[in-house]
């Protein structure tokens, strides 16, 4: 029995990067085996076992057989004479079918250091084509390392567009898309991940209503890149810049999803985007299964990204409306992710990225304005009822408001 650390620990131990996970594969063994030594299983679809002491997960070496559609389409053997490299084989990258022993050697039957030292993703061999949950994988390590000069091999991206023109996608769930997609809006570069997915068909077939943007054009005075799908990439690529949580990178992805259905006599204007949006973003997160809190803010800053770029010209009575909307006294958390959204939003424009956005401070700070203002500070408080209590206390912070935005434009 012998024990190999594999795949992104050697990777990325390579790489010169921070290990977050050790995964292990023991060669020689039988599940009964580990049992005995105390191993604890806990795989479903082949043995997967923990380790006794460090709790670390450890697997059965494991070839792997096509025997019907999709990600769950396999047959798995494992057994004492599963070598090394057979279980190697069958992982989708050769910089993930990397193995190192316990005296530090690293095992290297597929040319995973060269690719790694020529800054390449390549499949290990044509079995790749028979997981469509890979196209996903490859578009997100290409956002993981495109910082670091990684590129796709170009024989990889032709596989990965034929697993897409035989349809294989639809094998997919939505659970296993949503988990890919909100990885890949983690990574350093989740601009790659979308472009990726668009120049393998992968987009069109899973994403429509962002596809669609690519081609559509933008009134240039106000977005010089003109291409709708090029802004979405670049207000991406702000929203990892600025270190953004994924939620509200995922609301910077989807809040033009309107434009894609602007009808074409309006073009390059899109009249009420940001409304005719709003059921484009909904669909899509329900048919992904996407998060409610995801889901909610991703329809505020598709709805309302417009009215925070010009919410210093907004009066005081709308500007009040406005918050009361975004619910920004109860959820503040959210609403700075809103703004943090739209500024994304606003410097994702070509030549834009740094162009400084200072509706972010005035928005926060009429929000600071009115969440100071309580019930208590009303002088006849107990002698209203609930109905009035609201009106008297919207009343106030209009006016509160009215003052802040003078206040402003005097200071301005």
């Amino acid at each position: 029995m012998k024990t190999y650390l594999v795949g992104g620990a050697v990777r990325d131990t390579l790489l010169g990067k921070t290990v977050k996970d050790r995964d292990w594969v023991i060669v020689g063994a039988t599940p009964d085996q580990l049992l005995q030594q105390g191993y604890t299983a806990i795989g479903k679809d082949f043995p997967v076992f923990l380790h006794p002491h460090s709790h670390e997960e450890y697997a059965l070496a494991r070839t792997e057989r096509k025997i019907g559609s999709g990600y769950h389409g396999f047959s798995c053997e494992t057994g004492s004479h599963i070598s090394l490299e057979q279980d190697l084989a069958r992982r989708d990258l050769t910089i993930n079918a990397l193995a190192q022993n316990d005296d530090g050697q690293i095992i290297d039957p597929y040319g995973g250091q060269a690719d790694l030292t020529a800054k390449i993703l390549r499949h290990v061999s044509p079995a790749f084509a028979e997981d469509p949950l890979r196209v996903l994988r490859v578009a997100r390590f290409a956002a993981r390392y495109a910082d670091d000069g990684f590129s796709i091999a170009p024989e990889t991206l032709e596989l990965m567009q034929q697993i897409v023109q035989q349809g294989e996608l639809v094998h997919l769930s939505a659970e296993r898309i949503w988990l890919e997609t909100h990885k890949a809006l983690g990574e350093a570069r989740p601009d790659i991940y979308i472009e990726v997915l668009q120049q393998c068909g992968a987009l069109q077939a899973l994403f429509p209503e962002i596809d669609q943007l690519f081609g559509v054009p933008q009134r240039a005075e106000y977005h010089p890149e003109v291409d709708t799908g090029i802004h979405i990439l670049m207000c991406l690529r702000v929203a990892a810049r600025d270190h953004l949580s994924t939620r509200a990178r995922f609301a910077v992805l989807v809040h033009d999803l309107g434009k894609g259905i602007t009808p074409k006599e309006q073009l390059p204007r899109h009249i009420n985007h940001e409304h005719t949006g709003v059921a484009l973003v909904t669909a899509l997160c329900e048919r992904y299964k996407v998060p409610r809190d995801y889901q909610q803010l991703a329809e505020m800053v598709c709805q309302y990204h417009l009215d925070c770029h010009r919410v210093v010209e907004l009066q005081a009575k709308t500007l009040w409306g406005k918050l009361q909307k975004l619910d920004a006294i109860r959820r503040p958390e959210r609403f700075i992710e809103f703004l943090q959204a739209c500024q994304a939003d606003a410097q994702g424009r070509l030549g834009l990225e740094h162009k400084p956005y200072p509706q972010f401070d005035y928005f926060r700070q009429a929000q600071q304005v009115v969440a100071q203002i309580t019930p208590k500070q009303l002088a006849n408080l107990s002698q209203l009822n609930g109905a009035e209590i609201g009106h008297a206390l919207g009343a106030l912070r209009i006016h509160a408001l009215h003052e802040f935005k003078q206040q402003y434009l005097q200071q301005s």
